[in-house]
Parts: structure tokens; sequence; C-alpha cells
């Protein structure tokens, strides 16, 4: 017999919702057992009904709210932000409104506007939207968290631009012929950067974009507005689009906290933010450029909880790893990490070196610029307006008793043979090259005028990368490889025909992608005897791959297949990184 219930009078009316373990029971999702829990829950702790539902951890807030929208008829959404419209958000409900009632617009379509709604049963503010002056209202349902997130940001968001554009229009603006690119060498009257809207509505974006996991902020200026574009996992999603004077505002804010010239507008500049997020400090790389339209502005994030990944984290397979890690017994030589930027380069690194310290081994880098602070490096910033260039800061750090040396870049001559040196009198160093393959990092090398034989005596080895995106292990479902799939792997249908391949269908999960968070694949390419000796012949790197692959090297594109027959990413993804 289940105990009496007590009722527990809500802190919100919209937001309770009645005789939700009754919901829950008839649904299977809770026992008479766990009833009469939830009830000493609710009596001893003074827990709401849901609150105590959810403290037997074994229901989520999703699954109570699918639950409530089952009972109420209505479809449930999971929101995605990403495919929220600022103004469509702001401009349906009075945000006072929306928030005491855990309302939110989500979508609009000619006459329609569809509002995700927390509580589908109390019908009093339903009734008040018979106000809306002739519009069809929608509803849905969604999570309490997933209603108040979107109303405290994006009403916020809405708040400080329309309050930055009000006092900027009244008392700052400039007249500037957009269409003209001549306006950029040109002066132009400062906006204060400190105004407090203009300060909230930069917080607003950088909140938004560390709660979506986005590694990139782009800023780009438009003819008459500018957008905000957030890149996650690798591809881009448009998100705001502001006020061309608020943006102006904004970039000259960004400019002031990561230590660039404000009034300089006509070159590139680059800098960095330090900045306090959820109980982790956060690095954040900015980078401007001048455009026809204004200047752009890039915010890199460096996070250290993806920057410091431990070996195994990274995403080598059971093959490659047993490859990599001899590198690291190493005590002298020279490790290259190769591949394009966004590859991962940075995260190998970072991670390789945590991998490597100790309280016994003197780690310096030299970095342009620093990604991420950490405490048991000794970072070294490159300037080479005072000549603090990477290759006399080598010179410098030589002197320091180093026992490891990472290189941010090899990006010249001088550099590369500062490295080779280190390597040659008893360091270990890490560089990056920027190549397609692994075997093409030689040749770079050589085009640098690096004598064949000192790459050869200090060469350790090379790692060429790229990041794939892998599936939601939530909405993983099997598929049969089609003669399409074959065509785009290059490989015969008759290869592949028995396999059995995995794709991601879309959840609340991912946000209806399939897919969620990216891992490493990897071109192990250890400098064999064999290889020593292409490399002093001076051997072009179609040679050397083919002698690599011969010892046991995979490429790019067969790691890629590797992770999709294992059901980690999708042919599409596969092709996508390495090419047809």
């Amino acid at each position: 017999m289940s105990a009496p219930r007590r009722p527990t009078a809500p802190t919100n009316e919209s937001s309770a919702i009645p005789d939700l373990v009754e919901i829950l029971k008839v649904q299977g999702l809770l026992t008479s057992e766990e009833e009469d829990q939830v009830q000493r829950y609710m009596q001893v702790q003074q827990l709401s009904e849901e609150a105590a539902i959810r403290r037997l951890g074994k229901l989520g807030e999703d699954d109570i709210t699918q639950a409530v929208a089952k009972h109420a008829k209505l479809p449930y959404l999971k929101i995605n932000p990403l495919d929220l419209d600022l103004d469509v958000v702001t401009a349906a409900l009075p945000a006072p409104f929306a928030r005491r009632h855990t309302m939110c617009a989500v979508s609009k379509h000619a006459n329609t506007v569809t509002l995700a709604i927390a509580n589908p049963f109390n019908r009093a503010p339903l009734r008040d939207l018979q106000q809306f002056g002739g519009m069809e209202v929608k509803l849905v349902v969604a999570s309490r968290s997933d209603i108040m997130a979107v109303n405290k940001g994006f009403y916020d968001l809405k708040t400080s631009l329309d309050a930055a554009e009000s006092q900027l229009t009244d008392g700052r603006l400039t007249s500037i012929d957009v269409t003209n690119q001549e306006f950029l060498s040109g002066p132009s009257e400062e906006m204060d950067p400190t105004m407090q809207p203009v300060v909230t509505a930069l917080d607003n974006m950088l909140t938004h974009a560390f709660d979506q996991r986005a590694s990139d902020i782009h800023m780009e200026p438009k003819r008459n507005i500018a957008l905000v574009r957030l890149r996650i996992d690798g591809v881009l999603h448009d998100v705001h689009v502001i006020p061309k004077i608020v943006y102006q505002a904004v970039v000259s804010r960004v400019k002031m906290l990561s230590g660039l010239n404000i009034a300089e507008k006509r070159r590139p500049q680059d800098g960095r933010i330090k900045r306090s997020e959820g109980g982790k400090e956060i690095e954040i790389r900015v980078s401007t450029m001048p455009t026809v339209f204004g200047e752009k502005a890039v915010l890199r994030i460096f996070d250290p909880d993806i920057l410091l990944k431990s070996i195994e984290e990274l995403g080598f397979s059971e093959t490659d790893l047993p490859r990599f890690l001899p590198f690291l017994e190493h005590r002298e030589g020279i490790i290259l990490v190769t591949g394009p930027t966004g590859s991962g380069k940075t995260t190998t690194l970072y991670s390789v070196l945590k991998h490597l310290s100790k309280p016994e081994v003197n780690i310096v880098t030299i970095e342009d610029p620093i990604e991420l602070v950490y405490d048991d490096f000794n970072q070294v910033q490159i300037r080479p307006e005072i000549d603090v260039t990477f290759a006399n800061t080598i010179r410098t750090v030589l002197r320091q008793d180093p026992d490891i040396l990472m290189v941010g870049e090899i990006r010249d001559s001088e550099t590369a043979e500062m490295a080779i040196q280190a390597a040659l009198t008893g360091h270990l160093v890490f560089s990056t090259l920027h190549t397609n393959d692994a075997p093409s990092a030689i040749t770079r090398l050589l085009d640098l005028g690096t004598p064949p034989f000192l790459i050869a005596s200090t060469l350790v080895g090379v790692i060429a990368q790229r990041l794939v995106r892998t599936l939601c292990p939530k909405c993983i479902e099997d598929v049969k490889p089609t003669e399409e799939d074959a065509y785009g792997l290059s490989v015969p249908f008759e290869k592949i025909r028995g396999l059995t391949f995995r794709q991601g269908k879309g959840c609340i999960n991912c946000r209806q992608t399939g897919y969620l968070g990216r891992s490493g694949i990897y071109e192990i390419m250890p400098t064999s005897r064999k290889i020593r000796k292409l490399i002093v012949s001076k051997t072009e790197s179609p040679e050397i791959l083919k002698t690599a692959r011969e010892e046991g090297m995979r490429t790019l594109r067969e790691s890629a297949i590797q992770k999709l027959v294992k059901g980690d990413t999708t042919v599409s993804e596969v092709i996508r990184v390495t090419g047809r």
C-alpha cells in the first residue's frame, strides 16, 4: 500500500506538474515502492515532487518531460539553441510573461508561432495567449531547464543589444560608407567599449558559445548587419545577427580585453583573453582582420578539459598506439606533428607534454601565441616586434637546461636549423608543420634548407592527423553499405558488401545531428633505417610513403576507415575529412 501523498506547494504555479507521480506510474516509469521513496524525500528533505523523483536517480529531467508531453498528447521538443532565432524568441512573448510561466517561442512560420511550455496543464497563461492578435499558437512541451536557459540567454542578449544600439545611436554614431573599402584606412570615431550593455552582450555571446561546446566564435561584419557564428565539432553554425554599430563596439571590447590596439583597424592583430567559466580557466585566442565591411574577429576557445587529455583519449587505434608510444621513450631527437589548422595538433602536443611531465623534467614551450597556460610547463610567448623569434628563443632556452622543448611551429629555415640543433645536443624536441601527410614533412624540411643527413640523424618520427566527428552514443543505428558508399571510399563494393556500418539518426542528446564530439585519425611514420637512407638520398615523398606503408604505416584514409568499420563515425564524415 502506498503512503498517502502530501502535496507540496509549488514555488511557481506554472512550473509544477500536478499528479506527476501518477503520470509516471501509468506509463510504467515508476513502481509503487519508488512512489513511497518519493514521498519520503518530499517529507524529510522538503523537496518538490519532481525534485524528489529525480533524487531517485532513475529518471532525468528529459525523461520526465517526455512522459508529461505524452500524457498531455503534445509533441516533446528538446530545444537546440542553435536552431532558434533571437528576434523570434524575444518578439513573440514579453520577457516577464515568458519567465513567469516558463515558456518560450521556438519558431514562427507565417501566422503560426510555436511555443515551448514546461507545464501543459496550467491553462491560465494559455488563455492569456488570446491577446496575440490573430496569431495561431502551436504548443510543444520542453524541459524547464531548457526553457529557462533560452529565456535567460536570449532575452538578456536582446536587452543588451537594444540598449547598446540605443546609446550608440543617440550619442556616438558616425556615418561610414561601408561599401567603400577606403574607410578601413581612414579615421573613425572610436566607440567606448566599456559601456555596460556592450559588456553584457559580449558576455552573453561567450557564455552561449561555452554552453554549446564551440571551439571557435566567428564575428563577421556584413554590409548592414553583423553575423555571429559558432564552430561546433568542426562545423560552422549561424547563431546571431546583431546591429552593425553594436558589432563595432563589441569588437572594440574584444580588442581591449585581449590587449590589442583598439585604434588600429588597418592591420591584422592577435591577442588572447583569459576567462573563468564554470570554475575553470579558459584561454581565448583572438585574431582580428580587416575586411571590406569592417574588422572580422575570430575567437578560438581553448578548454583545458579538451587540450589536456590522456594519451588514450586522443583517439589512437589499437594498432597506432603501439607505433606511437615508442616515440616518447626517446631522450633526444625531434618529433613532428603535421596537419592543417584545426586538425588537433595543439591538443596532441599538450597531451603528450602532460604525459611526459614529471618533477625531475624541465619542459619548455615556445609558442605564438600560448594556447593554454599550464603550471607544469615553462612557456615563452614569441614577440617578433622585439626580436623574440622562434629561432632566437630556442638559442636562449638551450641555456636554460631544458629536457624537453616544444616549438609551436617550424616556419622558416632558421627555426628548423635551431630545432635540429636542439635535438642534436641531447634534447627531445616537439614541433608542428603544415603538411598534408607524414612523408611530406621530410620534403618540407628539405625545402627549408635543412641538410638531409641532419634530418636523418635527428628525426624520431612524424605524426599526421585530422579530426573526425564521432557518432552520438544515444542514437546509433546499424546500416548496410551501399554502392555509393563504396564509390565515395574508392573501394570495390564487394569489399564492404558484408560489413555493417553505423550512423546516428539524431536525438535530443546530439541536437539531431547524429554526432557528438570528435576523435583523431593518425598517420604514424617512425624514422626507420630504410627511411633514413631515403632521406639522405633526398628521395621524393611518394617513395618514402611507399616504404612507410611497407613497414606498417596506415594512411589517414585507412585510419578513418578503421574508425568507420569499428562504428565510431560515418562514410560521409570519412569523405569530408580525407577527401574522395
